[in-house]
């Protein structure tokens, strides 16, 4: 199923980056300018993935249904926006073979998109302040287009941005979202079982291959053609 493929869409975090130190950094000082108690980094791994929306309502509801109140929402998203603008890379790292496996798909010739629920005015910065970011020839955040993953909205403009068809495209990433995602666009999906899938084995959503690290990817994609 993978020899068609001439581009590929890379999920952010959680498959690239493991950026929730930094997350919990922020929620945790809009946190305490609301006068609320600190959440645990353990639990931010469990809240994210779903954008950052959903991430501030569940900091601020201290659980994954995330019901926070309105008011208390509206004053906390522009804190967090803040905290976070300051602390986007200062605790987030590479996973082990991220840059390897983007540098040797990069020099087979195939181009590759960053695809993210995450606003591309965050993700831009992060991929360049981790030695990233000259590998994507297009990013696609989640204030990009309507519906974010796992609706496909987000990969068929990655695709239009690349110049190919959808179906040839490779998904990357970590998430059920990520699974989703690509069955609604209609390309094959691989995943990493490392990163952020609300404490569920990635298994379990079936992707068409599970790899434990990106720099396995072009040995991948090279027995398929």
């Amino acid at each position: 199923m993978f020899e068609n493929v001439t581009a590929l869409f890379f999920d952010l975090d959680g498959t690239l980056v493991d950026s929730v130190p930094d997350l919990t950094a922020a929620v945790n000082v809009m946190l305490r300018q609301l006068g609320l108690p600190a959440r645990e980094e353990a639990q931010v791994r469990t809240w994210v993935g779903n954008g950052m929306d959903n991430l501030i309502r569940r900091a601020l509801a201290n659980d994954m249904a995330g019901q926070a109140d309105p008011d208390l929402f509206a004053r906390a998203r522009p804190l967090y926006k803040v905290a976070y603008a300051d602390h986007i890379s200062v605790y987030s790292e590479l996973y082990p073979g991220a840059r390897e496996g983007l540098a040797a798909l990069r020099a087979a010739g195939l181009p590759l998109a960053c695809v993210t629920n995450k606003a591309a005015e965050f993700a831009l910065p992060l991929l360049d302040r981790l030695g990233i970011g000259h590998f994507f020839a297009a990013v696609v955040g989640g204030e990009c287009i309507p519906h974010p993953k796992p609706a496909p909205d987000a990969l068929l403009l990655c695709a239009e941005r690349l110049g190919v068809p959808v179906a040839r495209g490779l998904m990357v990433g970590d998430s059920v979202n990520d699974v989703g995602a690509a069955r609604n666009a209609g390309c094959p999906v691989v995943c990493v079982p490392y990163g952020y899938n609300h404490g569920r084995d990635i298994r379990d959503a079936q992707p068409d291959a599970v790899i434990d690290s990106i720099a396995e990817l072009p040995t991948l994609l090279r027995k398929a053609v």
